[in-house]
């Protein structure tokens, strides 16, 4: 049976909701070859959004996509090592093509096979990249140079890409990264990620290699009014009801984050019997605040007083003016050069943010959360 919410995963299908203008502007930049930075908080559907368009180009003998996730990547050659080994995957439909072509497009590098015994399980290959052995243009031109081989275009998806910004010598590999795909002409690079702040260091400063690197969009959340059909419709696959009025408290509740507004509708269904209610409502709320504590606890045992201080005066309703002496006071946010290392260390923690009406809690649910522990004293769950 299918299931009726899904979150912490990426989506598709049915549950996959609305992104109708986010889709179209994708698949057109996918066609057309153009290079593609997607930036957005986490939670809002990044990942589903580029698995959905990526999708659409199944089965076009002119288009390949080739995707991959670079979270467990620590240095430049583990980079290339999955860099070549997924670009290879996508460019050859079996086996023996993939190492007919490695073999054809990596001189230097011997490929490693190994075939599972369990016939479900498929096979697994990896390239042993030498730095000794191997040079980076080799690699970063893979593509390009398979696409004008193959008379195809390449589109390659790398999630996770502020994974780069952690390399050593990262500024020397974004550079060369830079330097050979800005000149490709068949093959176009779609490049996102989970920490919206480093994401926006890698391509928003004018002083790093991928400045205006390509057409970046900034993935919003979804508006209420769409949230209310599809959860309502989900209810009713469910055999249950809930109103446009509680449909639409579910997304407002946790800001139409779209993860957030699939775990909540999640447990407000679990909560309902035939129709749903405030007290439902609530409840998953409760639920939903247990369900994220132990991440947030995590995330705020280390942090010091006036770092715990200064999230308070964001929680208060303060998004500027930090540095005025009533409110430097009345949180114990200490000078003016500390209030800039508090602003500066809490945004590369993901803790706050900064939108056209100044700083904010990054995290609807967590607000929720630390208002709570704040107020009361006592953590939740």
């Amino acid at each position: 049976m299918e299931r009726t919410f899904i979150f912490g995963v990426s989506v598709s299908g049915d549950n996959f909701t609305d992104r109708i203008e986010e889709t179209k502007h994708l698949t057109q930049n996918f066609a057309n070859g153009l290079n593609t930075i997607l930036i957005s908080p986490r939670r809002t559907g990044k990942t589903s959004l580029v698995n959905k368009v990526c999708d659409n180009f199944t089965g076009n003998p002119k288009i390949c996509i080739a995707r991959m996730d670079i979270y467990d990547c620590r240095n430049e050659y583990d980079f290339y090592n999955k860099f070549a080994t997924s670009v290879l995957k996508a460019t050859s439909s079996r086996m023996e093509q993939i190492l007919e072509t490695a073999k054809e497009f990596l001189y230097r590098v011997v490929p490693q096979m190994s075939i599972s015994p369990d016939p479900t399980a498929g096979y697994s290959f990896s390239l042993k990249i030498n730095p000794k052995d191997m040079s980076s243009d080799e690699i970063l031109s893979l593509p390009e140079r398979i696409a004008t081989k193959k008379n195809i275009r390449i589109v390659i998806c790398i999630d996770e890409f502020q994974q780069i910004g952690d390399f050593p010598d990262s500024i020397q590999v974004q550079k060369r990264l830079r330097g050979a795909w800005q000149h490709q002409k068949f093959t176009s690079y779609c490049l996102y990620g989970s920490r919206k702040h480093m994401m926006e260091n890698l391509f928003q400063s004018r002083r790093m290699p991928f400045y205006q690197f390509g057409d970046t969009i900034h993935l919003g959340n979804i508006p209420t009014k769409d949230w209310i059909t599809y959860i309502q419709s989900r209810f009713e696959y469910a055999g249950k009801k809930i109103s446009e009025t509680l449909a639409g408290k579910i997304c407002t509740a946790v800001d139409n984050f779209p993860s957030y507004v699939q775990q909540l509708a999640w447990n407000v269904l679990n909560e309902t019997e035939a129709e749903t209610t405030d007290k439902n409502i609530e409840d998953a709320i409760e639920k939903l605040l247990i369900q994220c504590s132990p991440l947030f606890i995590q995330q705020t045992e280390n942090l010091t007083s006036y770092q715990m201080n200064f999230l308070r005066a964001v929680c208060s309703g303060i998004t500027d003016g930090f540095g005025k002496q009533s409110v430097s006071e009345e949180f114990g946010l200490g000078s003016k050069s500390n209030i800039s290392r508090l602003i500066k260390s809490l945004t590369n923690k993901e803790l706050i943010d900064r939108d056209k009406n100044g700083i904010i809690i990054s995290d609807p649910v967590f607000r929720i959360w630390f208002k709570r522990l704040w107020t009361t004293g006592n953590k939740i769950g």
